[in-house]
């Protein structure tokens, strides 16, 4: 019998074999995922002997239209690095006390096509920022606003799409833990009625609920190193935040390697353990949960249980690898785009043609659907 069932499972093993080298295709190493980079995707705007600072922040309203959030511009590497980073570019910010650390600071708020052309850039509201994290637009908003994150003003800007900035959630330049001021927030999720919700962030290491109005109702969660790190509510840089559409909170609980659930008035739902230093999350309209490792440098897909699902991603500054996306986010055409913070560049990735069935469930599907934006029409 023993003969026997080696024999059989050698069998099966001949055909996997077998089954997989009549479908693959010879050499590859997966670098990518079930993605292909779209090189030169964007076009460098710093201009000669510059490069794109760290990006913080990508937001994709269409194929068309991209908003990258970049610290600036830093001089070319003389010998760059392929694999071994040869600088951490999040090094480099009006944060720093040291001016040897401070970019060129332009081309903050960028807006590029969908061959990487910049179409739009903010350069009247460069002053306002300080350290660029993160920029969102809510789903549910039909005049799609956009709003921008800077922890190192402790502040959220949101403006009307033609840049006007039309209200300031914090007090920018000034950090405490009230109702009114942030130390170092991170990212912003949104429900349905506009209330909506801060990760606060680096310092406060809370959760802060807001009405649609901008008016303050709760807030919760509290610093908690190892050991506190198993018991609910006990944060270490709370770094990014999305809802879900039963109205549950994924919160990033970055230092302690885990993602806590939450319903919108804060009660404790459940913690996910053994999420390695996540970065950045995104919710899909098909309901899974995908997060950007800092530690691992993949992206991991876990459905709404906290199953881990898929995993890829490959360290470096090779074309295509990460070294710290810090906010990724995905077109109607499936396209990827990814800010690296760490290397300091944005990155455009497309699915791989002919992709096989088996390989899709790998690709980052689309967001929470946005709501159509308001058109205006005469009635003469």
């Amino acid at each position: 019998m023993k003969k026997l069932g080696a024999a059989l499972a050698a069998f099966i093993l001949l055909l996997a074999v077998g089954s997989f080298a009549q479908t693959s295709q010879k050499g590859g190493g997966d670098i990518t995922g079930p993605y292909e980079l779209v090189a030169g995707w964007p076009q460098n705007w710093c201009g000669p002997g510059y490069v794109i600072g760290s990006t913080s922040g990508i937001w994709a309203e269409s194929p068309d239209r991209v908003l990258i959030f970049a610290r600036g511009c830093l001089p070319e590497l003389k010998e760059p690095g392929e694999l071994v980073p040869a600088r951490n570019a999040s090094g480099y910010d009006l944060s720093q006390k040291d001016p040897a650390r401070h970019p060129r600071w332009d081309h903050i708020v960028n807006f590029v096509d969908r061959n990487g052309r910049l179409i739009e850039s903010w350069e009247q509201h460069n002053k306002m920022f300080r350290r660029p994290h993160r920029v969102l637009v809510s789903p549910y908003d039909p005049e799609r606003h956009y709003w921008i994150v800077d922890d190192g003003m402790h502040a959220i800007y949101k403006f009307t799409r033609d840049g006007k900035l039309v209200q300031t959630i914090g007090t920018p330049g000034m950090q405490g833990n009230d109702e009114s001021h942030f130390a170092r927030p991170t990212d912003v999720a949104f429900l349905p009625d506009g209330t909506f919700f801060i990760s606060d962030g680096y310092i406060n290491t809370r959760v802060v609920k807001f009405d649609r109005t901008g008016k303050y109702l709760t807030s919760w969660g509290m610093r908690g190193n190892p050991p506190n790190e198993t018991r609910p509510y006990y944060m270490n840089t709370v770094h990014a935040i999305v809802v879900d559409k039963q109205r549950r909170l994924y919160v990033s609980d970055r230092a302690n390697h885990r993602i806590q659930v939450f319903d919108e008035n804060g009660k404790f739902l459940d913690a996910w353990s053994g999420v390695p230093l996540p970065y950045s999350l995104l919710l899909t309209d098909d309901g899974f949960l995908w997060s950007a490792s800092g530690q691992t440098q993949k992206f991991t897909k876990y459905d709404l249980n906290g199953r881990l699902l898929e995993a890829w991603g490959t360290f470096g500054t090779i074309p295509g690898g990460f070294w710290g996306v810090h906010q990724f986010h995905v077109d109607q055409e499936m396209n990827l785009y990814t800010a690296d913070v760490h290397v300091g560049r944005p990155q455009k990735f497309r699915p791989r043609p002919n992709l096989p069935a088996s390989e899709r469930g790998r690709l980052i599907t689309p967001p929470i659907r946005p709501v159509r934006s308001v058109t205006t029409s005469s009635s003469n």
